[in-house]
């Protein structure tokens, strides 16, 4: 499995994340995050990190912006986190660069789990928008809980597109990663690895990668 780890704001974290062979690298481009990374640094920063996994993370926000925002600092990958439908997506597809593959979050509940029919019918909505799901713990926040949804609810749902998983993903929880029929090819981390919102533990980052 490959690893994202998303919500990055330090260029040397960054640079350190790069020289561990981190696979994924996740900007949140929401404003309301206390991950905002334009809080932090400019799209000409994110612009000059070399390396071919950077992921844009955007929630119900505008397709004009998302493709200024991809073009100026050079994404590779678009993640929608919010309640973006079919036709947004597919607009977007049609206007941005055609090399940016796009992931789409399902959020699962825990208070009030969505049931496996409900999941498969959102999922059966994006096979021809999206190129990847990713699946989440649903929350206000939109993500970043450091909570983890009920796995088991995805060997009930066929998963006809590769996926990441997400949603508290820790040292304590990654060995039942191997309940799951359909392995995720990557596993997404953030608020678990941190010192405090945007500012990783890149110890605990490297001896969890060492674990993958």
């Amino acid at each position: 499995m490959k690893l994202k780890v998303c919500g990055l704001t330090k260029l040397d974290q960054i640079q350190e994340l790069i020289s561990m062979n981190t696979d994924f690298l996740g900007f949140i481009f929401y404003e309301k995050s206390p991950r905002y990374v334009l809080n932090h640094l400019s799209l000409e920063d994110i612009s000059n990190v070399n390396h071919r996994g950077k992921v844009g993370v955007f929630v119900n926000e505008k397709i004009s912006r998302i493709i200024e925002i991809a073009q100026k600092a050079n994404l590779n990958f678009i993640q929608l986190h919010g309640d973006e439908s079919e036709n947004f997506i597919s607009e977007l597809k049609e206007k941005l660069n055609s090399e940016i593959g796009i992931i789409k979050v399902l959020r699962i509940g825990n208070e009030k789990p969505e049931s496996a029919s409900s999941i498969q019918e959102t999922i059966n909505h994006q096979l021809n928008t999206s190129n990847y799901l990713l699946f989440d713990t649903d929350s206000k926040a939109f993500g970043g809980t450091g909570k983890q949804f009920d796995w088991n609810i995805l060997n009930q749902i066929e998963i006809p597109l590769p996926y990441f998983l997400s949603g508290g993903i820790s040292d304590e929880n990654i060995d039942n990663i191997k309940i799951l029929n359909q392995k995720p090819i990557a596993l997404d981390i953030n608020s678990k690895f941190e010192l405090k919102a945007g500012n990783k533990d890149l110890d605990k980052i490297s001896l969890f990668k060492a674990k993958m």
